[in-house]
């Protein structure tokens, strides 16, 4: 068993996103994203504290101390990209007007729900921020997180035991053993799983019923 690394894992949401897309990275294993989208393909990423045509991590020669990400890493700025008013990005948000929104997660429901925020009813970890708007507001919600927690505890779940985020709002997961369509009525969809990982062993690691396509 090879499972994809974080990069890897990256690099396959980047592959998957359609030309001319806007989307918005969430902090995390979702920021690695915007290093892998091609240069010569239109995809508009978003960033919530204002930025709208955001590119890869600069070199470290060429870091901008003032042009930072939502999770307040150095990134670019892309031909035609702008800067606004942290209120006009969550009028983009709730407006419905991103194509998809790419989160990382705690547990993902077999119904779609996600848990990303808070591991438990008391926690002390910050706040959700942007999270529960960019769940409700954008067309589509990605999910890429590892396959299980430290400690071998399955993330995809049959129903989520965290404080919820958003309810039926996640259509795929990407993980660093496979890649999951969630569908209606059925639950997690094996669309891909990494090098030498038996469908009987992503099963096994995985707290809910995994079906095969077709």
């Amino acid at each position: 068993m090879k499972p994809f690394s974080r990069a890897q894992m990256a690099a396959r949401v980047a592959q998957d996103i359609p030309e001319g897309w806007f989307v918005n990275l969430g902090i995390g294993i979702p920021t690695m994203v915007a290093d892998h989208v091609p240069a010569d393909r239109e995809v508009i990423l978003h960033s919530e504290n204002g930025i709208l045509g955001m590119g890869p991590a600069p070199p470290p020669d060429k870091v901008d101390p003032w042009l930072v990400n939502a999770g307040k890493q150095p990134v670019t700025l892309r031909p035609g990209g702008s800067f606004f008013h942290h209120a006009d990005s969550f009028a983009m948000i709730r407006g419905g007007h991103l194509d998809l929104c790419v989160l990382g997660a705690f547990e993902v429901a077999e119904n779609g729900d996600i848990a990303n925020w808070a591991t438990s009813e008391n926690d002390t970890a910050p706040a959700v921020g942007g999270a529960m708007d960019l769940a409700a507001g954008a067309k589509r919600l990605w999910v890429v997180m590892e396959h299980t927690t430290k400690d071998g505890r399955p993330k995809l779940v049959e129903r989520c035991s965290y404080p919820l985020t958003a309810l039926g709002a996640v259509s795929r997961v990407y993980t660093n053993l496979g890649v999951f369509d969630v569908v209606k009525g059925r639950g997690f969809v094996v669309v891909d799983m990494a090098p030498g990982v038996t469908f009987e062993a992503l099963q096994e690691r995985s707290g809910a019923k995994l079906h095969l396509p077709g």
